[in-house]
């Protein structure tokens, strides 16, 4: 028989992002995605822990860190997150970054990086 072994961390890097109908919000949502193709965490579900799905909230709690990208001071990520108590270890507005929100979805490599940058990871 086999030995089974797992590979994936046992307490990863999280982070949840905004992704609402904006600029900042899509720019706060392509953050996390790269930061994930770059493997300095892991994109997880903001849905989840604002519908308060157990083992997401669960799996929150017992990250190393979890990052936290809004887009604006609206703060919905933010918000889910404190209504879960879910303790947030670093967390990114993308407004607070000179970056201003719009109803454009077109997104500024630049400012993505920006963003990226000030998650510190």
């Amino acid at each position: 028989m086999s030995e089974v072994c797992c590979t994936c961390e046992v307490n990863p890097v999280l982070i949840l992002a905004c992704s609402g109908g904006s600029n900042v919000g899509q720019m706060a949502n392509m953050a996390a995605i790269n930061l994930t193709r770059e493997g300095k965490g892991k994109m997880y579900c903001l849905a989840g822990v604002g519908g308060h799905v157990d083992g997401i909230v669960e799996s929150c709690k017992g990250a190393s860190q979890l990052v936290v990208i809004d887009g604006c001071p609206v703060a919905c990520a933010k918000k889910a997150c404190e209504q879960a108590k879910v303790p947030i270890s670093k967390y990114v507005e993308v407004t607070s970054l000179g970056i201003e929100k719009n109803y454009s979805l077109d997104l500024n490599e630049n400012d993505v990086r920006k963003i990226i940058s000030a998650c510190g990871l």
